[in-house]
């Protein structure tokens, strides 16, 4: 039987000590005496969000494949939990063995969001990892990152010994293959990383170096190393039937997590070509999953786990081809059986509000549209592919349907935006409200409600807004105010529920996601200074982080509100991935001009992923 690191003592202290316990149904045990490579696999944040991230599911499904490796999970531990284990001494653990951390080959730590970068120190802090990888020696492991935000890695390259830029199906096993190649062979934590860094997709920040200009901006960006690629290419897996590893049992948390389901990713990438949204360039080209292969998995998915509901993952669901069919199927095996089907990113047409009328309580649920912006001038500038009349419409027909709360998401600070588009979010708004009450008294389904709420623009590194300048704390806040004055001047205004995203939150995660090297400094004294769970806004503190950018001597605004040249070097130009600069800035381009680029499916855009060889840039082609 396992001991457990904590005893009751201390567990009994804690909120949920289920995050800390492991043995769930479907974990994995191995004889760490008969594995190679014991691996953690960390998701920086609560036990609860982390058992939510596909990501990390299916990594941890594959690497456990492997006889040679242990493959052991690890999240944030709460702030009780976190001052418990400072003040008894105790290292942290993983969940199946709860062997410290430190004793591992690997700590595999996924990036899904920007604010969860202290949670990457506290990892390595209460692990007794030393911060900064030009410390940690040869008996600490070697500390790998992944995830959306290894797209721009340089503001956490100070922590990480490497990078794995792209999806972790395609050479993980020649990182596991190489490691133990080079522990027979006696060799370093350095010999092994020259190894890993000729691997493709991996990135060893210390095998480059980082010049600037006068001005701050980036002068070059070079290796120190022979035989280190000077770009490095992003890996994608374009077989999906072949190439996919499909989670066969995940694990069944003790407690319910955040997605209290299991998940089936229908597709990768999206075919709209949003311009503010970097999953819909970095996941380039669209590649659907078969549909044979997906009905097949959902049986045996909710056979190993017993859970009650089944979510369909993608980018858009809408647009995945075999949708229909695939929907059909689950309602007609598993709805019997009491299983919900949750369809999340779907576009509401007459379809859409079908299915959902046979899965889903509608009577309860609500309906979220996304039109982005309050204009169609500005859904153009995006490319959001939405007109006022699709919206519409959808909204009526849901109404109509029996529908009666509709949840619209905007974004308020977006590239060319004037009072006027600020002013159309109340005005859409209230349009919809009025399409309710076009519908017969008699036929509604008592008043409606229409929440409106608004995030602030935040440009991230591979789209085309990455040149885009943000705008200050103060100026969003100025910006949401003048959506509530509207708002309260429309007709239906009682009808209509405002909220806005905190400002100072946005103003931050813009500067890490276009940070350099720099940011390392400020995310270091900020954690020092006590930030920790930033994305908790009841845990955020920003007199912390201003203090750490003052002694710091970094200038936010540089990062933030200055528009930067197409001739300048990015901090993440050195990654390939997939969509080209010519591409992006052509997008820029169109985007300042008004003009709508198509989806992938109605015209190639050529975007550069074509060299792929696979996905929709190829359906229909030999």
């Amino acid at each position: 039987m396992r001991k457990l690191a904590l005893n009751d003592e201390i567990l009994l202290k804690v909120d949920k000590a289920a995050r800390y316990i492991g043995g769930e149904v479907n974990s994995v045990m191995k004889d760490k005496e008969k594995v190679d490579i014991r691996f953690t696999m960390c998701f920086p944040d609560v036990y609860e969000i982390g058992m939510s991230n596909l990501g990390m599911m299916i990594l941890y499904d594959m690497f456990n494949k492997r006889d040679d490796v242990w493959c052991e999970r690890l999240f944030s531990p709460w702030t009780d939990m976190d001052r418990l284990l400072r003040e008894e001494n105790v290292p942290l653990f993983a969940l199946e063995s709860q062997d410290p951390i430190m004793n591992f080959d690997f700590l595999g730590i996924t990036l899904g969001y920007e604010m969860c970068y202290t949670n990457v120190l506290q990892i390595l802090d209460l692990g007794q990892i030393p911060l900064l990888s030009s410390e940690r020696g040869e008996e600490f492991p070697i500390v790998i990152g992944g995830g959306a935000c290894a797209y721009n890695p340089e503001p956490l390259a100070a922590f990480f010994d490497m990078f794995y830029i792209g999806e972790g199906e395609t050479v993980f096993d020649d990182v596991f293959d190489a490691y133990k190649k080079n522990k027979a062979a006696g060799g370093s934590k350095e010999d092994f990383l020259l190894m890993a860094a000729q691997i493709p997709g991996i990135y060893v920040p210390a095998f480059y170096d980082v010049t600037y200009h006068e001005d701050g901006t980036i002068a070059s960006f070079i290796p120190n190393r022979k035989g280190v690629p000077g770009r490095i290419e992003k890996q994608v897996v374009i077989d999906m039937e072949n190439g996919y590893r499909a989670i066969e049992a995940p694990v069944v948390p003790y407690i319910k997590a955040t997605q209290d389901r299991v998940t089936l990713e229908i597709q990768r990438g999206c075919i709209r070509g949003c311009r503010f949204c970097q999953a819909g360039m970095i996941y380039r080209p669209t590649r659907e999953r078969n549909v044979e292969t997906l009905k097949a998995s959902a049986k045996q998915m909710l056979k190993n786990t017993g859970h009650e509901e089944i979510s369909l993952s993608s980018l858009s669901s809408s647009d995945y081809s075999e949708l229909k069919e695939l929907v059909t199927f689950l309602i007609d095996e598993f709805q019997g059986n009491a299983v919900n089907i949750s369809l999340p990113s779907l576009r509401i047409d007459a379809f859409a509000l079908d299915v959902m009328s046979k899965v889903q309580d509608v009577k309860k649920s609500s309906l979220t549209f996304a039109p982005e912006a309050g204009s169609q001038r500005l859904r153009d500038v995006i490319n959001k592919g939405l007109t006022e009349e699709i919206i519409l419409h959808g909204a009526g027909e849901a109404f109509r349907g029996g529908w009666n709360r509709v949840k619209l998401y905007f974004m308020l600070g977006l590239p060319t935006e004037t009072e006027e588009d600020m002013k159309g979010i109340a005005h859409l708004a209230e349009k919809i409200a009025e399409e309710y009450y076009e519908i017969p008294k008699d036929q509604r389904n008592g008043k409606v409600q229409i929440v409106v709420s608004t995030s602030f623009f935040v440009p991230k590194p591979f789209t085309p807004f990455q040149w885009a300048s943000m705008f200050t704390e103060e100026e969003f806040i100025e910006k949401a105010k003048i959506v509530k004055s509207e708002i309260r001047d429309q007709l239906n205004q009682r009808s209509i529920k405002y909220s806005w995203h905190e400002p100072d939150v946005t103003v931050l995660e813009g500067f890490l996601a276009r940070g350099d090297r720099r940011a390392s400094e400020v995310i270091q004294k900020a954690y020092q200074k006590g930030a920790m769970y930033d994305a908790w806004s009841e845990h955020f503190r920003y007199d912390i982080w201003k203090e750490a950018f003052a002694e710091s001597g970094v200038d936010i605004h540089f990062y933030t509100t200055r528009e930067r040249s197409p001739e300048e070097i990015l901090p993440w130009d050195f990654i390939d991935a997939g969509v080209t600069k010519e591409f992006l800035l052509r997008e820029w381009k169109q985007a300042k001009n008004g003009v709508v680029t198509p989806n992938c499916r109605s015209k190639c855009s050529g975007c550069g992923v074509r060299r792929y060889g696979g996905g929709v840039c190829h359906e229909g082609k030999n």
